[in-house]
C-alpha cells in the first residue's frame, strides 16, 4: 500500500501509520494515526511541528476524508519514551492559573452583602483594593466599612478619601435610580391591572343587566 491510495476506510488503518490526507473541503496535510474512535467516527492524527519536538493534534471526522495515501509505518505515537512533555512550561502555566485563582478568590468578600461586593468591584476598576474581613481597604489607607456609605469612608489622605467617597456615592446613586425605575415599572403595571379589572367589572355588570 505504500505510495498508493487505500480503500479510504479509516478502520483499516493501524496506529502509527503515516498518511497524506485530502479532505472534502480541499485541505491537504500529512499526519500519523494516533487512534480511530469508531463511535464518533473521528480519526485522531498528530502532525509534525516546525518548532522542535512538539506535535499538533488534529481530530478529523472520517466522512470528511476524500482520499488518503499511505506513506509508511512509524513507531507507536503513544509510546511514552517518545512523547515530549515540556514540564517547565506546564508547571509555569499551573502556577499562573493558581495565582489567578487565588487573586480571584481574594476579591470575593465573605459575609458581606451584594451591594458591598458591587462597591468593591466598582472601586477595583480604578484603584487597588482588598478585603479586611468585611471592610474594604483602598490603597492600603482608606477603609470603607458597613453600611458602605460615604460617611463610612475613613482614613487616607484628603484627596484619596474624597475620591473613594465619590465612587461610593456614585454607586449608591445608581443603585437608587435602578431601584426607583423598578418601583415605577411595578407601579405602572399595577395601574394597568387596576384599570383592566375596573373595565372587566364594568363590562360584567353591563352584561348582567
Amino acid at each position: 500500500m505504500e505510495g498508493g491510495n487505500s480503500n479510504n476506510n479509516p478502520e483499516d488503518l493501524v496506529v502509527g501509520c503515516l498518511l497524506s490526507i485530502r479532505t472534502t473541503l480541499g485541505d491537504e496535510f500529512e499526519g500519523q494515526v494516533v487512534t480511530f474512535d469508531r463511535p464518533s467516527n473521528i480519526l485522531v492524527l498528530q502532525e509534525p511541528s516546525k518548532h522542535g519536538p512538539r506535535r499538533n493534534i488534529r481530530l478529523l471526522k472520517a466522512n470528511y476524508i476524500k482520499e488518503f495515501t499511505f506513506l509508511g509505518q512509524a513507531e507507536d505515537p503513544l509510546d511514552p519514551t517518545n512523547c515530549f512533555l515540556d514540564l517547565t512550561a506546564l508547571q509555569a502555566r499551573e502556577e499562573v492559573a493558581i495565582r489567578q485563582a487565588e487573586a480571584d478568590a481574594e476579591r470575593i468578600g465573605v459575609g458581606v452583602t451584594s451591594e458591598a461586593q458591587s462597591i468593591f468591584d466598582a472601586l477595583s476598576k480604578t484603584l487597588p483594593v482588598r478585603w479586611d474581613k468585611t471592610v474594604i481597604v483602598v490603597m492600603n489607607d482608606v477603609r470603607v466599612s458597613s453600611p458602605y456609605h460615604p460617611d463610612s469612608v475613613i482614613g487616607g489622605t484628603p484627596a484619596a478619601n474624597e475620591r473613594v467617597k465619590k465612587v461610593v456615592n456614585m454607586f449608591l446613586f445608581l443603585f437608587v435610580m435602578v431601584y426607583l425605575n423598578v418601583c415605577i415599572v411595578k407601579y405602572i403595571i399595577l395601574l394597568l391591572l387596576h384599570g383592566f379589572m375596573i373595565h372587566f367589572y364594568e363590562t360584567t355588570l353591563a352584561s348582567a343587566k
